[in-house]
């Protein structure tokens, strides 16, 4: 599989070429503005690094799958809508341990992403059960919409421990890219549960008890550098809506986006894991590529530092010759499940 960008005559023109075996099959060219192309070239560039991580890992897959897969079960509701994970259930070996996984890419989630290669089996193979999480997603909501869906999530397992067989107190949580930026916010900046609430899965905690981030966010008012913001385009192109932060008008009883720079800054700042993260904070396990140019890998090393100075324990694992996604990031997850394991022991 391949994807060129270059510049022809003040126009981008893109070239795809598509092929399981990496042979041309098609090409399609367009002429595009230069930020037209380049918002398109990063999307097309995910949508083949994902297709490479599938390829490379569906041939190793033999016989049946060693889980039980429980698909759409509703953990919430909102605006009208359910929101649905699923469950993979190990069918030996179950160890008690539940870990949840944020099924999300830009800020968007589909089930159809879910990833039973690289996020599943690492984990039920060692007797976790997981949890596919689906977020509502942009451009329809925004970043800090869908961290009330992680919180709910989380409360929902915790919830339903003792049907599914989980250690409550003991759960992980993991995801990769925005993935990665969700569950670092879940595991620095979880919501006491309200223990009036009418609803029983509103009372419990949205806390868990380790994290373990690929890739992830953690800065946006410190993208690459100091100072450097990153609150939608140009830091992020394409990724312009997950930053349009909406605030109710109760005049109007309407959404309106939040246009006060001020005010972005401060939501900016509050959805950045590393201004949430403080010595009570649970173990965390970062994993970034040294060649990631969609993440800067300073992001994971800006919060390593943080870590450090607040004496949480942790890891920060750089892959060097890699970057926003590889090939074998299977290994790597399962390394990340092994030391989910060691954590719920200590």
């Amino acid at each position: 599989m391949g994807l060129r960008l270059r510049r022809d005559g003040g126009q981008w023109q893109r070239v795809i070429k598509l092929g399981p075996d990496g042979g041309p099959v098609e090409e399609r060219r367009q002429r595009l503005s230069p930020r037209a192309a380049y918002a398109g070239g990063v999307i097309v560039a995910r949508l083949f690094a994902s297709l490479v991580l599938l390829s490379a890992t569906t041939a190793a897959l033999g016989g049946p799958p060693a889980f039980d897969r429980t698909e759409d079960v509703i953990y919430g509701r909102k605006f009208g809508m359910c929101l649905t994970l699923d469950v993979f259930t190990p069918k030996k070996g179950a160890n008690s341990l539940g870990v949840i996984y944020c099924v999300s890419s830009g800020w968007m989630s589909d089930k159809r992403d879910i990833r039973e290669d690289f996020f599943v089996a690492p984990f039920v193979s060692r007797g976790f059960t997981v949890f596919a999480v689906i977020h509502s997603s942009n451009p329809k909501f925004a970043i800090n919409e869908v961290v009330f869906d992680m919180h709910r999530a989380v409360r929902f397992v915790r919830h339903k421990a003792k049907d599914y067989r989980v250690d409550p107190e003991k759960l992980g949580i993991v995801g990769h890219s925005s993935g990665g930026h969700l569950a670092l916010m879940q595991a620095f900046a979880p919501e006491a549960g309200d223990k009036t609430a009418a609803d029983p899965v509103d009372r419990q905690s949205s806390r868990v008890g380790m994290v373990a981030a690929v890739a992830g966010p953690t800065d946006f008012l410190n993208w690459g550098k100091e100072g450097d913001l990153a609150l939608g385009d140009p830091k992020l192109p394409g990724l312009y809506a997950p930053f349009q932060f909406a605030k109710l008008v109760r005049k109007t009883l309407s959404f309106e986006v939040e246009r006060d720079d001020k005010k972005r800054l401060e939501i900016g700042r509050s959805l950045s894991p590393v201004t949430r993260a403080t010595a009570a904070a649970p173990p965390v396990l970062l994993i970034h590529g040294a060649k990631d140019t969609a993440v800067p890998p300073q992001q994971s090393e800006r919060l390593a530092a943080r870590l450090k100075v607040l004496g949480v324990p942790h890891e920060h694992v750089v892959k060097k010759d890699v970057g926003h996604n590889w090939a074998e990031m299977d290994k790597d997850i399962a390394k990340a499940a092994e030391w989910f394991a060691k954590q719920a022991t200590k």
